[in-house]
């Protein structure tokens, strides 16, 4: 009896744990299965009715594009947060989740490979080995652009996997570099301007994305440590919410610039609903806001609920949404640009 009690128990207690840590799995999943269509079947919606025509794969090409951001967003938030957690007095440093910047850097550099070889095939997807010009990478700007994103995943997954993880962060700015510079090519009319914009734009979305993604991993690998860690998760919750803003206004105030950019103000509005490119980064602006009132939800419960860390219940939720943007800012990449009507 005495040795059967104890396994009964165990199998009991293993029980309850085992259900959510399945449910989350299969979440994850479908998270990312609705996160994978986005950008395979939104160029369909996007373009119908408009009279443009998208480059050949322009699904395929959103997908890649859309799997390089969520890489770049993980390995930055998880440094992100860390140097957040080390201003927390008390916190249970030693209690961190596992790193999944060795598999966001493996993801990262598959889909650079992908995408540097699309530019190898004159920006259309290969069918075969013989039809990429791999010398041709170093010969344009987009080849060696894409060159520099594949070494530089590659690169920040060997530091991943070193006895010194912060030094990724020097591969992480030169693949935001090599993004801010491939969106605005010379012929542009002030492309320094437009990769400052971007190279801001991309910096705040990874780390408002992956920051909170690592931020919610930390409070449960704390949670599940220790109950005295609550106050500590807390504070650590807190001190991301008033970084956020800053990075939220950043964001607003760069991605608004970018589309006046792109599109005069007297057309924006018509674009918005005429372009492919303009009905895309409408729906982007749907899923901000709703990011931004899930957000603002989660600072008014850790200022006001008797369990501050009920604020995780909406960050889950805006996580989620954070995702969706991510999907559809890759597709937004692959589209063609908006006509500057004069």
């Amino acid at each position: 009896m005495t040795l059967i009690r104890p396994t009964a128990e165990a199998a009991g207690a293993s029980g309850p744990t085992r259900r959510p840590a399945a449910g989350r799995a299969v979440a994850l999943l479908v998270l990312v299965a609705v996160a994978a269509l986005i950008p395979l079947l939104g160029p369909r919606s996007a373009l119908d009715g408009t009279g443009e025509a998208a480059a050949p794969g322009v699904g395929g090409i959103a997908l890649l594009r859309a799997a390089l951001f969520a890489a770049l967003c993980v390995p930055v938030g998880e440094l992100f947060a860390a140097r957040l957690a080390r201003r927390v007095p008390g916190a249970p440093l030693e209690h961190a989740p596992r790193s999944w910047a060795p598999y966001a850097a493996a993801v990262g550099f598959v889909a650079a490979l992908g995408l540097a070889s699309v530019v190898a095939t004159g920006n259309l997807l290969p069918h075969h080995l013989s039809d990429m010009d791999v010398g041709g990478l170093y010969q344009s700007r987009d080849g060696k652009l894409a060159l520099l994103e594949v070494n530089a995943f590659l690169a920040a997954g060997l530091c991943a996997l070193s006895w010194r993880p912060a030094a990724q962060v020097w591969p992480l700015a030169a693949v935001a570099l090599a993004e801010a510079l491939r969106a605005h090519p010379a012929p542009e009319h002030g492309p320094l301007v437009g990769s400052g914009l971007t190279l801001v734009h991309v910096t705040c979305a990874a780390l408002w994305t992956g920051g909170l993604l690592h931020v919610l991993r930390m409070l449960r690998a704390w949670r599940a440590s220790s109950e005295a860690a609550d106050a500590a998760g807390a504070a650590l919750l807190g001190l991301y919410a008033r970084v956020a803003a800053v990075l939220f206004a950043a964001l607003t105030a760069t991605g608004v610039w970018s589309a006046l950019r792109r599109m005069p103000p007297g057309t924006v509005l018509e674009q918005l609903t005429a372009t492919s490119y303009g009905r895309t980064l409408l729906a982007k602006l749907v899923l901000v806001t709703a990011v931004a009132v899930l957000a603002l939800l989660a600072r008014l419960r850790l200022r006001r609920a008797a369990d501050r860390l009920s604020a995780c219940v909406p960050a889950r939720a805006e996580v989620v949404a954070l995702g969706l943007v991510v999907a559809v800012s890759g597709l937004l990449t692959a589209l063609p640009l908006p006509i500057r009507w004069s």
